[in-house]
Formats: structure tokens, C-alpha cells, sequence
């Protein structure tokens, strides 16, 4: 009887390997739920700036001896020219620059106070004082700048009042204080809003980690100091850029309270001095100019604060 040999079976191939990248189309869900804002973006954001720079290279001359119809004439950077070299433009530059070097640390520091003090477990009521805190957002910048413009109006103020009965001569509207008093309603409208995004970084944070400093014997500022500030970080930098910004789009506030006082100019910031420009002056396209250089500031120095900010967290590593 012979023994029949098995062949042993062919080792079955493995699978192919999946592609490192492959390819996947996005649901038709997810476009529906994509394109509206595109669209938005792109018609109320792209489309004005676009405009803007176009309308800042051109200007409107009259024709012949001034009887004809005006014409529309390229000039490439000459408005910007016309714009740096008007010293109330210029001073208005410089004034702005003043401005976010009064507010943003003001609102930096406040709101962070602010959130802080909530999240300490020692303020009472934290909930009514966080709606309390947030509620003057809620105000339309027109009405705060109203309301506030009652009390620095020594007429209708009962503080200044009572101020004065007391011999204490204090005008908020006065050339060398309206600027402060500005940066008073913008800090009064704004840092709830940005105490709330604070005080939702600091909420994030891992409770083990304030158990562990407990345990250590860590003093409630060293938690502060080692812990808190250094995990909401991120969130310190985002309202830092916000304020930045906002403080380049200061307009609402001196317009308002231009009629109350002769400290504020019809070029006070540039934006309100583009305003002047446009509706004024008849010369959109000098406006369109100096907006697009106070947005060219703007972008200047939100990036050159998050350069700043990542060179030093690189440095640190």
C-alpha cells in the first residue's frame, strides 16, 4: 500500500493594500449645508473688498473746462497718496493706533478678571453676574453710545453732578479725556462677550488637575498662575486678535457723540474720515483708499501679534 504525498495548499495572496489617500465625495448633504455660506461669504465679505480696491485706483474727473460730463479715470495708487499725505488723515492713523493701545489690554485684563473671578467658586450667584456681565453685548453700540453720551454731559449726568457739587471740574468730553471716555463704552460693551469665551476655556479644563494642585498644598493664585492662565492661553489670544480688530473698526461711538462735543472732528479715526469722504465730500473712491488702509492695518497687526505669539511658543519648546 502506498502513501500518496499531499502537496501542501498555495498560501492564499493578501489582500491589496488599501490606498493611503483615497478619494471621497462629499455627500450632496453636505453641500446643501456648505453653499449658503459660500455664497454669503462671498457676496458680503469677498465682493465688497474686491470692489473697494477697484474703486480705490480710479477717481472721477471732470471733462473740458468742467461742462462735461465727469469721466472716470484710472490712477493705480494715487489715492493712497492723497490719503498718507493728509496730515488729519495721518493724525486720525495715529490716534487709532493711541486707541488699541488704551483698550486692548483694558479688555484683555478685564474680561480675564472677570472670568476668573466666576470661575473661582467663591463669587456668589456666578450665574446672575455672568448674565449681568454679558448683558450690556446685547445693547446696540447707537444706544450704549447714547446712553453714556447723558452721562458726560454735564447738563443731564447726575455723577458729574454730584462731582461738582463735591469741586470736582471733570468733563469726559474734553480733548485730552473723550478718548478714554470712548474706550469706556467700547470696554463696557465688549468685555462680557469676551469673558464668556474665557470663562468656556476655563471650564474645559480637566477637574483632576485643580485636585492635584489641591493636594500639592498649590495657593489658589499658584493655580491660577501654573494652571488656568497656562491652558486658556489659546483662548486669551483669540479675544487679544477680536479686540485688535475691533478697535481698527471704531466708528459708531465718535459719530455719535460728535454732536455732543467739539474735541471730535469729521476725521477723529479714518473710518471716520472715509465716511466724510464718501458721503461728504463726494469722493468714494479717496474713501475706498483709506478703508482699505485701515484694513491693511488691521491685517498687519493681527498677524504680526500671532507671529509674535508663535515665535514665542516655539522658543518655549
Amino acid at each position: 500500500m502506498s502513501l500518496a504525498v499531499r502537496s501542501p495548499a498555495p498560501a492564499s495572496s493578501p489582500p491589496a493594500p488599501a490606498p493611503l489617500h483615497p478619494r471621497r465625495r462629499l455627500p450632496g448633504a453636505v453641500w446643501v449645508l456648505v453653499l449658503p455660506f459660500v455664497v454669503m461669504f462671498a457676496a458680503f465679505f469677498v465682493a465688497p473688498i474686491v470692489y473697494a480696491l477697484v474703486q480705490s485706483m480710479f477717481t472721477t474727473r471732470s471733462s473740458g473746462l468742467g461742462y462735461g460730463a465727469p469721466e472716470t479715470v484710472f490712477v493705480f495708487l494715487d489715492n493712497y497718496a492723497r490719503a498718507l499725505s493728509d496730515p488729519a488723515f495721518v493724525e486720525s492713523l495715529g490716534r487709532l493706533l493711541l486707541f488699541s493701545a488704551i483698550l486692548v489690554p483694558s479688555m484683555v485684563v478685564t474680561a480675564l478678571g472677570l472670568a476668573l473671578l466666576l470661575d473661582s467658586g467663591r463669587a456668589l450667584f456666578p450665574r446672575a453676574f455672568r448674565v449681568l456681565y454679558f448683558s450690556p453685548y446685547g445693547v446696540p453700540g447707537v444706544v450704549a453710545t447714547l446712553l453714556w453720551g447723558f452721562l458726560y454731559v454735564p447738563a443731564t449726568s447726575p455723577v458729574l453732578q454730584l462731582l461738582g457739587m463735591a469741586g470736582v471740574d471733570f468733563d469726559p468730553l474734553a480733548s485730552g479725556t473723550v478718548l478714554f471716555s470712548i474706550a469706556n463704552i467700547a470696554l463696557w460693551g465688549f468685555a462680557g462677550y469676551n469673558m464668556v469665551i474665557l470663562m468656556a476655556a476655563l471650564n474645559a479644563i480637566p477637574s483632576e488637575l485643580y485636585e492635584a494642585a489641591r493636594v500639592d498644598g498649590a495657593s489658589a493664585w499658584s493655580t491660577v498662575w501654573h494652571i488656568k492662565l497656562p491652558l486658556v492661553r489659546p483662548s486669551i489670544i483669540l479675544v487679544t486678535v477680536f479686540t485688535i480688530i475691533g478697535t481698527l473698526q471704531l466708528f459708531v461711538e465718535p459719530l455719535v457723540l460728535r454732536p455732543l462735543t467739539t474735541a471730535i472732528s469729521s476725521t477723529y479715526t479714518p473710518n471716520l474720515a472715509a465716511y466724510n469722504q464718501a458721503f461728504a465730500q463726494g469722493n468714494p473712491n479717496l474713501a475706498a483708499a483709506m478703508a482699505v488702509i485701515v484694513a491693511v492695518l488691521g491685517f498687519a497687526f493681527s498677524f504680526g501679534f500671532l507671529r509674535l505669539v508663535n515665535r514665542k511658543d516655539n522658543r518655549a519648546w
